[in-house]
């Protein structure tokens, strides 16, 4: 049945393949990729994006499908603005670059829930990704949604459109075996239902070395080259979906990055072996704007990919990988029709040559070695850099080294605009700390966190009474929480904090708290920072308090009272531009300084350069800018060399008016807002 349906659409399409590369409009192709996730970015920002990226010598386009994006309510469906799938396509259809359409529409992607609508939660029997009727049903809703969007707006290359490629499930070898019987046929109904939908180019699975025919099986990783055992057919072509251009970044995590030269080095080793599609992922990174991101990863999303958050070209990795590819495609037709060979020019060195029966030759010579190596080939002596491959268009001429860097280096500069240090330019409003009788929910245990809010708001309130007996003094409270943090009240008093981390986060608060005689109000906040996105049973996972113990005392299964998000969310005070919703009091009023809302008034700073907060004097929350939020921000967690993970968070100018910005922020913690700047940002 596969085989008829993929014969049925390539005989009529203009996307086919074979084990060398895709063919195109008849024509075989290397194709170099680049991510840009449409809601990371805005509108406005992906022209010049997609023209840096073009510019760098990307052909094709590459995103993911952001399903609870585009459908956050079943039958619910969204399109608008940063969630234009369509407008996306065409403006890079527009520039005369191709797309891969990573439909999912389970994603990953540091994204909360991995791309999930958290309503499938809710759907009764369901098991995500799995063999089960209920996902696949809502999985094939989805999935047929968009392509039919697609098809209706011929952006398929069968239909004279970009896309290329489409993507079906993403990784899912890494979970299939926690699913015994019920993965394999789940992969195998998976295929059959894309390639069924007859868009007329190939679908390809990544990390599923099993991906049924016709369906291409890709690479992800850092070392693909290295890694990837290769199609599953001699029929298929070497793809490779995922180069990481950098990792993505977690609260109190380091910031990791990678190096351009390693970079090239495993992108030209993996097209001298025969590989003809590599994506880096991410081109550009952007911003996890809201509440988007998964779980402790950080509002700023691989700001080391060759174009930054902010739309900046990143030297020397944009430039260095550009010369790269532009030496690859000046030997296109010997890598593409000539006959390969591999041999040793050394311990270390190998040679990778593509010769055409005319006589055309091109040559990648690869030195594995960390010094430094002359060889002799086709007689003539070379000197190979350490780790590094020499690209030889006409098996003589080296015209590309990776780790011969001649870009100059570029760096980036935050130039302070504006700084919010008059106390009468801000407003303030106490957030309410809930008691039980303010609950709207009631249960004699402790229950899920994440079942509860629905992904509606990091927040819910866990509240008892607590009758003391004994004399006031201080009794020790333990808290054990199953993510991601906590912040304790007693009797409408701070009393402590705690939280986990990216890789554990099951944490303990352990705090001695002051109990009076008598009638005592335990409220406890909370906090989730991103819903889980990745692991098999997802929507098994769980977070929020497990066990409540004071002195003595198990509270565990008292009565407890909940209640959903903070009340200055439900009143949307972030928006409140004329002080209406809440009774903002003048900055300082409140004697503590712990959930407090801040809002003022700026105006946009002149030019066209991107702008940024700088929150280095913050601690915990949320940012809004007119209404609209910039993401979470976590300055406190400082990583193992004391610094915060992200100081500076992105205000997309299409945010901002020329006068009379609102800021909202919302401080967890004990932040001062008076160390806020507004930030201008650009290179030197």
């Amino acid at each position: 049945m596969l085989s008829g349906a993929i014969l049925a659409t390539c005989l009529g399409g203009e996307v086919t393949f074979d084990g060398r590369s895709l063919i195109i409009n008849g024509e075989r192709k290397i194709l170099f990729s680049g991510s840009i996730h449409y809601p990371r970015s805005t509108p406005e920002m992906w022209p010049s994006l997609i023209a840096k990226a073009k510019q760098g010598g990307i052909d094709v386009i590459q995103t993911y499908v952001f399903w609870n994006l585009h459908e956050p309510q079943q039958g619910n469906y969204d399109f608008s603005g940063r969630r234009d799938l369509v407008k996306f396509m065409k403006e890079v259809h527009a520039q005369g670059l191709y797309a891969c359409l990573r439909i999912g529409p389970y994603i990953e992607s540091e994204w909360t829930y991995g791309g999930l609508p958290f309503w499938l939660h809710d759907i009764p029997g369901i098991v995500f990704r799995s063999d089960n009727e209920p996902f696949k049903l809502h999985m094939q809703n989805f999935t047929t949604r968009i392509v039919n969007m697609m098809k209706v707006e011929q952006l398929y290359a069968s239909q004279g459109g970009p896309i290329i490629l489409s993507q079906i499930e993403n990784e899912y070898k890494m979970v299939e075996a926690a699913f015994h019987e019920k993965g394999p046929p789940y992969v195998s109904w998976a295929a059959e239902m894309a390639v069924g939908l007859q868009t007329g180019v190939p679908w390809v699975m990544c990390k599923q070395d099993d991906a049924p025919d016709p369906v291409i099986n890709a690479c992800n990783g850092l070392q693909c080259g290295e890694t990837f055992e290769g199609p599953n057919s001699p029929n298929k072509p070497s793809i490779w979906t995922e180069n990481w251009t950098s990792l993505y970044q977690v609260y109190g995590g380091e910031q990791l990055t990678r190096s351009v030269e390693d970079i090239a080095f495993h992108v030209a080793l993996f097209v001298a072996k025969k590989g003809s599609y590599v994506n880096y992922y991410m081109y550009h990174g952007g911003t996890n704007f809201g509440r988007t991101a998964s779980a402790f990863v950080a509002t700023s999303y691989y700001d080391d990919a060759p174009i930054d958050e902010y739309g900046i070209i990143r030297q020397p990795k944009w430039g260095h990988l550009k010369e790269l590819h532009d030496a690859i495609k000046l030997c296109l037709t010997p890598l593409l029709f000539g006959r390969i060979s591999n041999f040793s020019l050394g311990p270390n060195q190998q040679a990778y040559v593509f010769r055409e029966a005319s006589g055309n030759c091109t040559s990648f010579l690869v030195n594995n070695d960390k010094q430094s190596a002359y060889i002799s080939f086709q007689n003539i002596r070379y000197l190979l850099l350490p780790n590094s491959i020499s690209i030889l268009p006409d098996c003589e001429t080296v015209i590309f080294n990776t780790a011969r860097v001649t870009v100059e280096k570029n760096s980036r500069v935050a130039v302070s605009w504006q700084k919010f240090d008059l106390e009468n330019r801000w407003l303030e409003y106490k957030e309410i700390i809930v008691s039980f009788d303010m609950a709207s929910m009631r249960a004699n245990t402790l229950i899920d966190h994440i079942s509860t809010t629905k992904d509606a708001s990091d927040y819910l309130w866990y509240t008892c009474w607590l009758e003391h007996n004994s004399a006031d003094g201080e009794y020790r409270l333990n808290v054990v929480s199953h993510g991601h943090a906590l912040h304790a009240f007693i009797n409408g008093v701070y009393a402590g904090s705690a939280h986990g981390n990216h890789t554990d986060t099951i944490f303990n608060l352990q705090e001695a708290v002051p109990l009076t005689k008598g009638t005592n109000l335990i409220s406890l906040l909370s906090i989730t920072v991103g819903l889980p996105n990745s692991g098999a049973y997802l929507e098994h996972k769980v977070a929020g308090l497990r066990r409540v113990t004071i002195g003595d005392k198990d509270i565990t299964n008292y009565s407890w009272g909940y209640q959903v998000g903070l009340y200055g969310e439900t009143r949307q005070i972030f928006a409140d531009f004329d002080s209406t919703k809440v009774q903002w009091q003048t900055f300082g009023t409140s004697t503590s300084r712990r959930l407090i809302w801040y809002k003022t008034f700026f105006d946009e700073p002149p030019g066209s350069d991107p702008v940024a907060l700088n929150l280095a004097s913050m601690g915990k929350g949320e940012v809004w800018v007119n209404g609209q939020s910039i993401g979470r921000y976590w300055v406190s967690f400082h990583t193992s060399s004391g610094k915060p993970s992200q100081t500076w968070y992105h205000i997309p100018r299409s945010f901002l008016q020329p006068t009379g910005n609102l800021l909202v922020v919302l401080e967890e913690e004990v932040g001062n807002p008076l160390g806020i700047s507004l930030d201008i940002m650009s290179t030197t």
